[in-house]
């Protein structure tokens, strides 16, 4: 497994408590990312974010005095890998905090070994069950429930009843069909037909037909790229014109790049950084916006996507926390679950015990891809 010891701040390093850190000495932030596998369009500009706000914050002066140590470990994409990655960073590393994975199903995997250690860790993935019945997991990235919450109010205001998924096989696909059923239900808005690929998938000509062959009135494809591009090039190349949904999970360029042309018309609830120059000079996210994708272009001559705004948010959080509460496991995992009025890259945050997402449906906008660019169609701001 590859790991990466980066900014390690002062040489001198003073001895911490297992509980929680004695207020002197680095601050150890240990992440996971899905930097190589099927994750890595996530993984990696997760981790140039988390790269470069740590050198932000110790060229400041760290917090409070105190530099930041930040490891990045390479889960492969794969959920074993991230369990042992954590538990790595967690008994070897002595981490304060744990950021991580880039997907859900290795946040899961993660989730548990975070419980049993007493260890804060914010996921960058969107599954709900990351956080369900969890004490210290918390996420940044909207939950999916919002997510399909958009879609079905976007389709039932356009009269679209009949909703076909072609959902990714992996943890981020799962339940992604009932809950569409369920959050759909009030609105008469359900799903006729479901296919489901491999998150490696090359050929998507079976499912494809068969959701052709539905008659939906629209149609969803979960997952994240490269898959999601591939199959959106399968979707037109077989002429289905019926009006298609894709998911948050392809808020980035490598989506634009493999979809190519057949991503015309693509509609899909997005986080507001790609679109923030579109944004209104009130909108409470559009400084935090523009600044992160100002400094994240400079330094690496590329625009930041929805996924290093994920990254962004749950450093942002713990290094508010290190601020406040400084580095004691439990009083970190408190102020966690208190957030107020955090206002990130994902939304705007406001945690609770029962909520430790804090995004509701209001994080997201409607996006349209038109000429290969992101274009806003419905800033849903109430």
């Amino acid at each position: 497994m590859a790991g990466f010891l980066l900014l390690t701040g002062c040489a001198e390093k003073s001895q911490e408590t297992e509980s929680g850190g004695s207020g002197t000495g680095d601050i150890t932030i240990g992440a996971v990312l899905d930097i190589t596998g099927a994750g890595a369009t996530l993984g990696g500009p997760e981790k140039q974010a988390l790269e470069l706000l740590a050198e932000q914050t110790n060229a400041a002066g760290g917090v409070n005095g105190r530099k930041i140590k930040l490891i990045i470990e390479d889960n492969q994409s794969t959920e074993d890998g991230a369990a042992k990655a954590m538990t790595k960073l967690v008994s070897q590393d002595k981490a304060d905090i744990i950021i991580g994975a880039s997907r859900s199903g290795p946040s899961l995997a993660m989730g548990a070994i975070a419980e049993s250690s007493k260890i804060p860790m914010i996921s960058l993935a969107a599954n709900v069950k990351i956080t369900e019945g969890k004490r210290w997991v918390f996420k940044t990235a909207q939950n999916d429930a919002v997510v399909l919450q958009n879609i079905i109010d976007y389709s039932a205001a356009q009269g679209w009843k009949k909703l076909g998924l072609i959902r990714d096989a992996s943890g981020y696909g799962e339940g992604v069909g009932e809950q569409l059923n369920e959050l759909g239900k009030p609105k008469g808005v359900s799903v006729v037909r479901t296919e489901k690929f491999a998150p490696d998938a090359t050929d998507f000509t079976a499912q494809m037909v068969n959701i052709r062959d539905a008659k939906a009135d629209v149609n969803l494809i979960w997952g994240i790229p490269p898959a999601a591009g591939l199959a959106q090039k399968s979707y037109r190349q077989l002429g289905i014109k019926t009006p298609v949904f894709q998911s948050h999970g392809v808020g980035n360029q490598a989506f634009l790049d493999t979809a190519g042309d057949s991503a015309d018309g693509v509609l899909l609830p997005l986080g507001r950084l790609l679109v923030a120059d579109q944004l209104p000079d009130g909108d409470p996210q559009k400084q935090v916006l523009t600044k992160f994708a100002s400094d994240f272009t400079a330094k690496y001559k590329t625009p930041p996507s929805t996924f290093a705004g994920h990254a962004y948010d749950a450093f942002k959080l713990a290094i508010d926390a290190f601020q406040k509460v400084g580095t004691d496991k439990a009083k970190v995992r408190d102020h966690l679950e208190n957030v107020k009025g955090f206002v990130g890259v994902s939304g705007v945050f406001n945690m609770s015990p029962q909520d430790h997402s804090g995004l509701g449906k209001d994080a997201l906008a409607i996006v349209k891809v038109e000429d290969g660019k992101w274009k806003l169609v419905d800033a849903n701001r109430g």
